[in-house]
């Protein structure tokens, strides 16, 4: 795994020389961003978008935040559909996820999750997967990411910051990890939910000021109780997620004894070979291999019943700023 510039996770103020020389790729990414959200076709499909993005690179909770967004409309008596871009999926949709039949190789491993919660469909072309979507009897659409896409309008966006990284040195890539600048993102944004323990929150709060009148929501990804009593049990533990140290530290969290961390780049593929390795390791180790729910979709058939997950739910502290803009946009009771 190829970790991000140690650079872009300087203080704002101080960024670093590395940032600065890089400033004119910056410029001109940025350029290239803004131009292609100003031109996007934004689109309605007759029912109301909502968008769960992020401004920056990698991993930041979008996932749980989705889930946990899925259920609470459909408490509220709601239809939502996802709709994923799928990446690392070869399918180019629209399809409609199968969680029964479609592996991750067909249409990434977010997707096969989140069909375990709602319709899931995939489609590099976001319009034409909300539209299949509506055609199915969606009344709302959860778009997975696309805070930077243009081609669906949005009725409210949810950008997700993950507390502990925050917005970095405040650069745009390649010269930080951001895709755009916060401002344009924030320009585009209805609410932040922040996601990370107390003390990241108000580490965040320190580091990350917010504009005045930015509405804010928090929230802690917590591991779901499923009856496995894991204190002592030696563990190697390995995820391909955005930041996978947020994962292995939730593991020690429930009382496991980690013998030993692997963290694979965000998607990669297990492959047989790989999954033998750590296996081998974790025998002459005498350790349970253990993994996330997402990285779970990714192993291949042999592995499916021989790694455990460590499952975890996105729980919000206060959701009136969410509801507050969802029930401007019309699509839920106020």
């Amino acid at each position: 795994m190829i970790p991000a510039p140690g650079f872009w996770q300087n203080p704002p103020e101080r960024p670093g020389i590395a940032a600065h020389v890089l400033a004119p790729f910056a410029a001109l990414a940025m350029r290239l961003s803004a131009r292609r959200i100003r031109n996007g076709r934004h689109r309605r499909v007759g029912v109301p978008v909502i968008c769960v993005g992020n401004i920056n690179l990698g991993g930041t909770g979008k996932t749980p935040t989705v889930i946990a967004l899925v259920e609470r409309l459909k408490s509220r008596g709601r239809i939502p559909h996802v709709v994923s871009r799928g990446y690392g999926g070869s399918l180019a949709g629209p399809v409609k996820v199968d969680a029964r039949t479609h592996r991750a190789a067909d249409v990434g491993d977010e997707p096969v999750l989140l069909a375990g919660f709602c319709p899931t469909w995939v489609s590099r072309d976001r319009y034409a997967g909300a539209v299949a979507a509506v055609a199915e009897g969606a009344d709302v659409i959860v778009l997975d990411d696309g805070l930077q896409n243009p081609s669906l309008a949005k009725d409210v966006s949810l950008m997700v910051v993950d507390a502990v990284a925050g917005f970095g040195n405040g650069k745009v890539f390649p010269s930080g990890p951001l895709r755009e600048p916060l401002a344009d993102g924030l320009a585009r944004t209805e609410c932040v939910l922040t996601v990370g323990s107390e003390q990241a929150q108000l580490q965040f709060a320190a580091r990350s000021p917010m504009p005045v009148g930015t509405v804010m929501a928090q929230g802690t990804l917590v591991p779901l109780a499923t009856g496995m009593d894991w204190q002592g049990v030696r563990v190697l533990a390995f995820a391909g997620i955005g930041r996978p140290e947020k994962f292995f530290a939730t593991v020690r969290s429930l009382g496991a004894e980690v013998i030993r961390t692997v963290a694979l780049a965000d998607h990669q593929p297990l492959t047989l070979r790989l999954m033998q390795r750590l296996e081998q390791d974790s025998f002459f180790k005498g350790a349970q291999m253990v993994t996330t729910e997402k990285d779970a979709t990714r192993l291949p058939e042999a592995f499916r019943f021989r790694v455990l997950t460590v499952p975890v739910r996105l729980e919000v502290a206060d959701w009136s700023g969410i509801d507050a803009a969802l029930a401007q946009a019309g699509i839920v009771a106020g």
